[in-house]
């Protein structure tokens, strides 16, 4: 082969491996009648006219909506989305559409109601979610707390965020009080102020009492000594020690039953003698 020959056959091959870039008219048709294999490539593009265009593809499915949907700074994608109400029929677009940090509130609001439970527990521990999403998912939950069946208690009380325990605690459920104490999301305050209610009977008093985690601390302890139901035992373990002072609270306190004042009386007869 002459070096001219050869120097063409060069030039051919180099173009034939070339790209040569599609128009913009030509994108746009490729976003609208790709197959859904190039599909995937195409929602890669980070123009939004490019991207519009591919949500009117016939091959677009719930696959390629779940991949968009992993991209941030979508902007006026998201509204499309939710807007071609075909799109959103698939209960994983829902979710992914509430949990995406670009959704506008309003969208994210309207499908919240739609999710399940679970669903709801992930919105409030996603990061990225927002304040006030994660807020509504949170109440959402709580509301749909008492028709729930024991399991998914149980579920929500080991997984569960500090409002979801709140509301478990107030449901008398022992197992599922146990449960909420040993969640690290559960925070001193709340558990103080449900053993200062009338949620707390004497079982529950007790397995806060025996909690390792909590039996510790100082006002958990006081919280557990001014309940009326608290039984007997407690005081007999927990009295000794306590500052004169908190135990002349304890006997001006109206909400304890004699019984108790009198276990109180002793504890303060014995620290004098």
């Amino acid at each position: 082969m002459s070096q001219k020959s050869s120097s063409e056959a060069t030039t051919i091959l180099n173009l034939e491996n070339t790209a040569i870039p599609l128009s913009r008219d030509d994108e746009l048709l490729e976003a609208l009648a790709a197959c859904k294999d190039r599909l995937f490539a195409v929602i890669r593009d980070s123009r939004e006219e490019v991207l519009l265009a591919a949500l009117r593809n016939p091959s677009l499915d719930v696959q390629h909506l779940l991949a968009l949907l992993k991209r941030r700074e979508l902007g006026s994608i998201i509204s499309a989305i939710y807007a071609g109400k075909h799109l959103v029929e698939a209960y994983a677009v829902k979710f992914a559409l509430v949990a995406h940090p670009d959704t506008p509130s309003h969208i994210a609001q309207t499908l919240l109601p739609l999710l399940y439970i679970f669903d709801l527990l992930k919105l409030c521990q996603i990061p990225g979610v927002s304040a006030d999403i994660r807020l509504a998912a949170e109440r959402k939950i709580v509301q749909q707390i008492p028709t729930q069946p024991l399991g998914n208690k149980l579920t929500l009380a080991r997984r569960g965020t500090a409002g979801i325990l709140e509301a478990l605690l107030r449901g008398g459920v022992q197992n599922v009080l146990e449960a909420c104490l040993a969640n690290p999301h559960l925070k001193e305050g709340s558990l103080h102020q449900f053993l200062a209610s009338s949620h707390a009977t004497a079982e529950a008093v007790s397995a806060v009492a025996r909690n390792s985690r909590w039996r510790s601390r100082s006002n958990i302890r006081l919280s557990i000594l001014r309940n009326p139901r608290t039984p007997l035992v407690w005081y007999t373990l927990f009295l000794p020690g306590l500052p004169d002072a908190t135990v002349r609270d304890l006997l001006l306190s109206l909400r304890l039953t004699s019984a108790q004042k009198e276990l109180v009386r002793q504890s303060r007869t014995l620290s004098r003698s």
